[in-house]
């Protein structure tokens, strides 16, 4: 139907007779001669229709935005001093020689070139039409060309693509699962799977070694920008590993795909133990192109009065963390109120702060400092090396609570003093602890319950301190986002069995949910690891944008719901019948 593409035409081009197919972009009447923008996968090139061309001249005159076109026409260079250098195609036009209608088009519910106008929600309900700009057509096709770099180097290093189950069992692994009624099996349920892990594990247990798989999981939470209830995970496995073989392998991939799709070398990546990215940046996403950490500072005021700071100072279980600020007249009063009102919207009580004019006793200005003794002060001056022109914030409190707000209030001063360099820096973080406390007062692991401890003596790890038990997880960060998490597995049946009830499964417990796979474990499981990478999340910062949504060709909303096909939606009673559920009246 066409010759050639609207996007690769060029000077090279000139005096060839083409066929083009696109749709109108827009529409322009220039003193009786009629100028269209054709717009399709690979761009637009103008359309010049003359009134000579009675025939296209008639119907380009009632032509109108979105219109699916096919022109025939010769390729010209445009006259000096009008060509369009914003467009690729913006030296040569296309004199129309023939235009045949494909398809009309109702009037668009947005312009494509005003979109940013636009709220998400008209944005999404009308998804195909959203999914013509060029913004959105350049987002799919770079996290195209991202799925086959990944598929390349994986396939290059000997990883087999091999598919797992979409209806399987349920078990927990963090969030709620998607459940699915049998209708073969009355009052039973499938789950999708919020991953692959077991059956990736297993497959390693049957002995192939090298698995891979772009595989579809499903988790039902609640949702934020780099959230969706379904998404593309990059989930790899491998035999006879260590962590170090894993984060060797993990970190080729992704530098190959950032060589292969972006052009860029993500430099250094340096490895980060857990303790001590919560230290500085108190969160286990640190964004390493913001130059702001963190500094411990609980020693400086054990022996102070003032309780604010004495009581978490002599609290193992709390903390007090300054952040140093370079330039720090460039926050005015008014700023430090409103940076306050922030991190109290995330559990502090208040925010403390130090203005250094001079790094001295005198020099020191704040409402804090006459509760602070002359030797305090002077060990902040030591400690924080402080200069003038600085300003020090502190957070005081549970360690949880304070790493949590002084971590966003990093990133929102880092962000406001335009510290945050416009670049690619990656991380790993490791040595995760393998437990955390759960709202109830018991456990959780971290990660997943078949994540290996670093003690593999069951014995040991029923008298130790749960807490206080390290894993063999990495995570690799890249600019403050997680894009992919992994961890060398329990391979043995004991220790798994331990770890469960570390976290309070009972026999029957783990019977019901894992004996499958406790059962897998006992036949011959080679020492095994891997990690996955969030696809969509990794294409969401490659191409720069905010949300996740902007990668994925029909996402749904917060809301989880589908606004172009009102997914979900009721089915009829007859069909529930069939699934064995009763519909109960509100």
């Amino acid at each position: 139907m066409r010759t050639n593409y609207c996007g690769e035409l060029g000077k090279d081009f000139a005096g060839k007779s083409v066929t083009v197919c696109g749709w109108v972009h827009r529409r322009r009447d220039h003193g009786g001669v009629i100028f269209l923008d054709l717009r399709d996968t690979t761009g637009m090139v103008q359309i010049v229709v003359n009134p000579e061309q009675a025939d296209s001249f008639t119907i380009a005159d009632n032509v109108r935005s979105e219109y699916v076109l096919k022109v025939t026409g010769l390729v010209e260079e445009r006259p000096q001093d009008s060509e369009n250098l914003t467009l690729a195609t913006g030296e040569i036009e296309l004199r129309c020689e023939e235009i045949v209608v494909l398809n009309t088009a109702e009037t668009p519910a947005f312009p494509l070139d005003q979109s940013s106008d636009v709220g998400e929600d008209v944005r999404l309900k009308n998804r195909t039409l959203d999914l013509r700009r060029p913004e959105m057509q350049n987002n799919l096709r770079l996290k195209s060309k991202l799925t086959k770099a990944i598929r390349d180097y994986l396939e290059s290093e000997s990883y087999m693509d091999i598919e797992t189950p979409i209806l399987t069992k349920a078990t927990p692994e963090g969030a709620r699962d998607y459940l699915v009624p049998s209708r073969t099996s009355p009052g039973n349920f499938f789950a999708l799977p919020q991953s692959p892990q077991l059956f990736k594990q297993m497959l390693m247990v049957s002995g192939f070694d090298k698995y891979y798989q772009i595989a579809r999981c499903f988790r039902d939470e609640d949702l934020r920008a780099d959230r969706q209830p379904e998404f593309s995970q990059v989930d790899i496995e491998a035999s006879f590993v260590d962590e170090a073989d894993v984060m060797n392998m993990a970190e080729s991939m992704i530098r190959f795909s950032f060589d292969k799709v972006l052009n860029i070398d993500l430099g250094d990546i340096p490895k980060i133990p857990w303790h001590e990215s919560m230290n500085l940046y108190g969160c286990d996403k640190p964004d390493l192109r913001n130059p702001l950490i963190l500094n411990e500072v609980s020693e400086v005021f054990i022996s102070e009065e003032f309780k604010v700071f004495s009581e978490p100072a002599n609290d193992k279980n709390s903390r007090i963390a300054a952040l140093v600020i370079d330039n720090g007249e460039e926050i005015g009063r008014g700023q430090i109120d409103r940076y306050t009102d922030f991190v109290k919207e995330f559990g502090a009580k208040g925010l403390a702060y130090i203005r250094v004019d001079e790094p001295t006793l005198a020099g020191l200005n704040s409402p804090i400092i006459k509760y602070l003794s002359e030797e305090c002060q002077q060990k902040l001056i030591e400690s924080l090396n402080l200069k003038k022109g600085n300003l020090v914030f502190f957070g005081a409190g549970k360690m949880k609570v304070v790493n949590d707000y002084m971590s966003r209030l990093i990133s929102r001063i880092g962000n406001d003093l335009g510290l945050v360099k416009e670049e690619f820096k990656s991380c790993w973080v490791t040595d995760f602890p393998m437990f955390e406390e759960n709202s109830e007062g018991g456990l959780t692991a971290l990660h997943h319950p078949f994540t290996s401890p670093k003690e593999q003596d069951p014995s040991k790890l029923k008298d130790s301190d749960s807490l206080e038990i390290n894993s063999k997880a990495y995570d690799m960060v890249l600019n403050g986002v997680e894009i992919g998490g992994g961890s060398i597995r329990i391979h043995d049946s004991k220790l798994q069995q331990e770890i469960f009830n570390i976290l309070g499964l009972s026999k029957e417990e783990q019977n019901e949910k894992f004996g499958f796979f406790l059962r897998t474990l006992q036949s011959g499981c080679p020492p095994h690891g891997g990690i996955a990478f969030g696809l969509d999340r990794l294409a969401m910062l490659m191409v720069g944008a905010e949300s996740i949504r902007d990668v994925i060709a029909f996402p749904k909303t917060q809301s989880a719901l589908c606004l172009l096909s009102e997914a979900p939606g009721s089915v009829p009673d007859d069909s529930l019948e069939e699934l064995h559920i009763k519909k109960i009246e509100e």
